[in-house]
């Protein structure tokens, strides 16, 4: 549930009680769980959920990063650059429609099947790739003056053949 809630959120400084209250939410939920799905799907849908009603409350931006960058080299200066290009990201992710920003981070971001995105956010599949494409197209939209961005978004959609495993 963690790290569904990290790939919603972002590293967000109200991460801790995001999640206590996703596991409360599960708590309160179990006997409703109807076994239609695994129960780790089950419960990170429950995270998709709360990481949504926690975006819809809260419209301000919520990326904390930490700033222990290490020394300077090819690998350091790797490092900032991928940070502050999560960063950015995630600045960009705010302004976006919280329903959007929820599937765009699970298909995208996390890298879950759009009919399970579909699945944990009680949505169809067509409404699920209209979300993916629109938050995509702000995105591009948002990242048109911003190379880092733009970079890294494009690097999210399509990832390059060596981190694919091609």
């Amino acid at each position: 549930m963690h790290h569904t809630l990290f790939r919603v959120l972002g590293s967000n400084q109200d991460m801790e009680d995001v999640l206590q209250e996703t596991y409360l939410e599960v708590f309160r939920s179990l006997s409703r769980y109807a076994a239609r799905s695994s129960l780790v799907t089950w419960c990170c849908a429950i995270a998709a959920h709360v990481a949504l009603g926690h975006l819809r409350a809260r419209r301000q931006p919520t990326v904390e990063l930490s700033a222990d960058i290490p020394a300077l080299g090819p690998d350091a200066q790797h490092i900032a650059l991928a940070r502050e290009a999560a960063r950015r990201l995630y600045a960009a992710l705010d302004r976006i429609d919280p329903v959007q920003r929820v599937a765009f981070a699970l298909a995208v971001i996390d890298g879950r099947p759009l009919q399970e995105v579909a699945e944990m956010t009680d949505a169809t599949l067509s409404a699920v790739k209209t979300r993916v494409w629109r938050a995509r197209k702000e995105l591009d939209r948002l990242a048109g003056r911003d190379p880092v961005l733009a970079s890294y978004v494009a690097d999210l959609i399509e990832p390059e053949p060596a981190k694919r495993g091609a």
